[in-house]
């Protein structure tokens, strides 16, 4: 547990929380600044900072959650038209809260969330492959 983590916090009990779901490793609960209704944030209980950190049986389990969120948003009472998963890894990624964190947001017609895209040029495949040539080697 870091002791400024307000993730950690709502683990603790030490914090409130709207929570939806809970297992041994991973916790669901209402965003509370959210970006449409019915937001809602998955987190490892043990801290983490960087996704790369997270116990690979934690960020298993944080999908398999996402997943089951995914099913009682679109079959509960809220009937979003969509859900995006998102995940923020880093300040640059727009990450606010450093402890892992994955956002499932449902979508609705005209809710205004949305990515601005702006695309890099097509690399040679000479690039894309010393790209993942790089990519490979660090793990």
């Amino acid at each position: 547990m870091a002791d400024d983590c307000i993730f950690c916090a709502i683990v603790a009990g030490e914090a409130p929380a709207s929570i939806v779901h809970e297992s041994d490793r991973v916790l669901a609960f209402m965003d509370i600044n959210p970006v449409t209704l019915g937001h809602l944030l998955v987190i490892p209980k043990a801290h983490s900072a960087d996704l790369a950190d997270v116990d690979r049986a934690d960020a298993g389990e944080m999908m398999r959650m996402a997943q089951q969120l995914t099913a009682s948003l679109r079959h509960g009472g809220l009937e979003p038209a969509g859900v995006n998963l998102f995940y923020a890894d880093g300040e640059a990624a727009g990450q606010e809260v450093f402890h892992a964190h994955l956002h499932v947001i449902p979508r609705y017609p005209d809710d205004g969330f949305g990515l601005t895209i702006r695309r890099v040029p097509a690399p040679s495949r000479a690039e894309l492959d010393r790209l993942a040539g790089l990519i490979t080697a660090v793990r």
